[in-house]
């Protein structure tokens, strides 16, 4: 058998994996990427990120229409099917597919399609789909198999009742009801989809509290809208075990709760996919959640082969994924990365409303004691929400009273994930250039939900004026005035 030489291999295609490919390309390697499955792109493209927000859109869109008074006294109830909500995600993926392709074929990646495993430290086997294999051999090697939701061993995941959430798109029906089982940001955002489509939605929470990791101020929007759309949050709750007749499925909780719904969608968890690729034979070994132990430029136990994206765990986001692969790459190619991930990577969460965020929460600034203020903008008050119709959520903004140094942005509703890049903007800035007080000096398009950040910021540069200690770069004196707002 032909044993195929190069400078690096890469496995999977997803994020990590084309961010690791395209760097080592441009820095002239011969470099081969490994895709388990027909078409690149990996999960984040196939049944992750990019269907599930393309689906969350087109549900959004129907939701919409039937709130809307206009639409409803012409048009009347519009009933969609699953299959028609998905389509709109398939475009998507067809697009991202088509578009990411160019970009091995531009950059001359060799793209081996088939299930790759350690054949030694610097060879891969890759079983091809027709049956035949191939073997690649390369100085270096970077694992980008991202990661795959964990599945208890008592849970019949071949009943087509009982889906996870790379399986869920797959559903043939809009059922009547969902239970979803585990209550983070995978959860909590099918939680939303489903409530928008008016389905009875029983969200089960093993904590005590949604998305413990957020600001709690949002976290109990959250939780209030849910309400608001009939999202029953069940907290503290651990399962026993899940019956099936073969139509519905029950759920029975520890505490003696039993839910029964057309679906259950089991959202706890995820491990790293590197069960098929035989990694003891490259001399690797995974941790509990089968991740890949990595140092900080994504080097493994083994100097050569490096880990990047899901499959080594935190933050497992699309966006860290790709700058890991492009840094792994980086110290590959160059023999040397200076850059890193930064601390502050803004969160995205695409419920509906949306929520994202950025630097430290309240409780994280009080168990610090480092003086702050809260500066809030609520969207019923801004002119481009009043315009679109979407007035729920708010933008608050934590900074240190004493310098005015922003600390911490969190918002909820409508383009949180697109407005918080201003404020990551302003964070970044050396020195005194990260103040609140850059919102207040700068002008803003009207009507924008950007506008959002000058308000929060004279409210609460108008909270430490009404307290005597608002100081400014130019005049020390307490208490200077400022607009009111």
């Amino acid at each position: 058998m032909t044993v195929k030489h190069y400078d690096s291999i890469v496995i999977g295609s997803g994020p990590a994996g084309e961010g690791a490919s395209m760097k080592l390309a441009k820095c002239g390697q011969r470099v081969a990427m490994i895709e388990h499955y027909s078409e690149v792109g990996g999960g984040c493209t196939h049944w992750g990120t990019i269907p599930s927000k393309a689906l969350r859109h087109s549900v959004q869109m129907v939701s919409r229409y039937r709130q809307d008074p206009i639409f409803r006294k012409h048009a009347g109830h519009v009933d969609v099917t699953w299959q028609e909500l998905i389509k709109s995600a398939h475009s998507v993926i067809e697009k991202q597919v088509t578009m990411r392709e160019t970009f091995y074929f531009r950059n001359r990646v060799d793209l081996h399609r088939g299930t790759a495993s350690f054949i030694d430290a610097n060879t891969v086997k890759v079983e091809l789909k027709n049956g035949s294999e191939e073997i690649c051999k390369a100085d270096h090697i970077v694992i980008a198999t991202g990661s795959l939701p964990y599945r208890p061993d008592d849970i019949d995941f071949s009943n087509p009742h009982i889906c996870d959430s790379d399986t869920i798109l797959n559903i043939d029906f809009v059922p009547r009801s969902v239970i979803i089982y585990g209550a983070g940001v995978i959860g909590c955002e099918y939680a939303s989809i489903f409530g928008s489509l008016g389905v009875k939605v029983d969200l089960v929470n093993t904590r005590d509290r949604l998305l413990s990791f957020l600001d709690g101020e949002i976290t109990d929007a959250l939780g209030y809208h849910f309400r608001e759309l009939g999202v029953t949050v069940r907290h503290n709750e651990t399962y026993e075990r899940v019956e099936s007749d073969g139509d519905s499925v029950v759920l029975h909780l520890e505490s003696g709760k039993k839910f029964k719904a057309d679906v259950l969608l089991w959202a706890n968890g995820r491990s790293g996919a590197t069960d098929q690729l035989d990694i003891t034979k490259a001399g690797l070994t995974v941790n509990s959640r089968k991740q890949i132990e990595v140092d900080e430029y994504y080097r493994s136990a083994v100097p050569h082969i490096y880990a990047v994206g899901d499959v080594v765990g935190a933050p497992g986001l699309a966006s860290a994924g790709y700058d890991q692969g492009r840094f792994a790459g980086t110290h590959i190619g160059e023999g040397h990365c200076d850059t890193k991930l930064i601390s502050d990577i803004p969160t995205g969460i695409y419920t509906d409303p949306e929520i994202s965020s950025i630097g430290m929460t309240e409780a994280e600034l009080t168990e610090k004691k480092v003086p702050y203020e809260v500066g809030r903008s609520l969207f019923r008050s801004i002119a481009r929400a009043q315009i679109t119709g979407q007035t729920t959520g708010m933008l608050k903004i934590l900074f240190n009273t004493q310098t005015l140094e922003i600390l911490g942005i969190h918002c909820f509703g409508y383009q949180s994930s697109e407005i918080i890049h201003i404020g990551q903007a302003i964070m970044r800035q050396p020195g005194k250039g990260n103040r609140v007080t850059y919102f207040t000096e700068n002008t803003f398009n009207y009507p924008t939900m950007a506008e959002a950040y000058r308000v929060a910021a004279l409210n609460g540069l108008n909270r430490i004026q009404w307290q005597g200690n608002l100081t400014t770069e130019n005049d020390n004196e307490p208490g200077k005035s400022v607009e009111s707002s």
